[in-house]
């Protein structure tokens, strides 16, 4: 598997993305936004991502360890290096997570929430993600979207819908993430294909598959056109051009601007 990697911030604040790869796996974590908020650490969601990412890449350095024991085996050990913190505080730093591994002529996957595999296959597109997210809190999120970027009442909307949010997170009746308790990795989103089916695959942070997903300015197809001509990197600025056009969130109402962009594209 020949991997090839991109991570750009979506404004002055630090990149709260982070991906790795390796002959035999690929990892994107996205880390949610605090919109100011509490979290109950001192470390930050930088931080966060950046162990994370690292743990999960050596637990799953065995191939026989499932991805949803090597998450959690992750999860655990990053809890551990602050139980100063508020680990039981709602808005604790957590992040998405999507894995791509193979093992021999097997490609297994995990996602936890919405940044998404996509598998080219040779009889099509399989597109793999987590939207629960989005059955949450409606009308709150619509709120959120009737302002526009960088406004004072964007800005508060936003925080009463993160706030609002996070007492849903990692619930039966709300979503999951990554974040202290390793029990998340129960409710990841696991599967395998055979690596002969698959001619490439892209994983992504909700940055980028957005320009599909809500912008539709690309197709999956373009996608993949795109990371062949000039890898992740063509891929982030196709993003950063078209959101350039709209900077407000008028046209594509939004959370931010731009967020921070990470892509990885897997060819074999």
């Amino acid at each position: 598997m020949r991997v090839a990697i991109d991570t750009h911030p979506g404004g002055a604040a630090p990149n709260e993305d982070w991906a790795a790869g390796t002959p035999s796996l690929a990892v994107v974590l996205d880390g949610l936004s605090t919109a100011g908020l509490d979290t109950g650490c001192r470390h930050g969601v930088p931080w966060y991502v950046a162990h994370l990412g690292s743990r999960l890449v050596a637990t799953l350095a065995d191939p026989d360890r499932s991805l949803t024991d090597g998450l959690a085996s992750a999860l655990e050990q990053v809890a551990a290096l602050h139980p100063e913190c508020d680990l039981g505080n709602p808005g604790t730093p957590s992040a998405t997570v999507a894995v791509l591994r193979q093992r021999d002529e097997t490609l297994d996957h995990l996602v936890l929430a919405d940044s998404p595999i996509v598998l080219e296959r040779h009889d099509g597109l399989t597109v793999l993600t987590d939207l629960r997210v989005d059955e949450v809190l409606p009308e709150l999120r619509a709120e959120v979207e009737q302002h526009e970027t960088h406004t004072v009442e964007h800005q508060a909307a936003l925080r009463r819908f993160v706030s609002a949010q996070r007492q849903t997170r990692n619930t039966p009746s709300g979503y999951w993430v990554a974040a202290a308790s390793p029990e998340a990795a129960e409710h990841a989103l696991v599967g395998s294909s055979s690596v002969k089916d698959v001619r490439a695959a892209a994983v992504l942070s909700d940055g980028v598959s957005r320009l599909v997903t809500e912008y539709a300015m690309a197709t999956w197809s373009e996608v993949f056109a795109m990371l062949r001509k000039g890898g992740p990197r063509e891929l982030i600025d196709t993003v950063r051009k078209v959101e350039a056009t709209d900077p407000t969130g008028r046209r594509w109402p939004r959370y931010k601007s731009g967020d921070d962009a990470t892509a990885v594209f897997c060819q074999w």
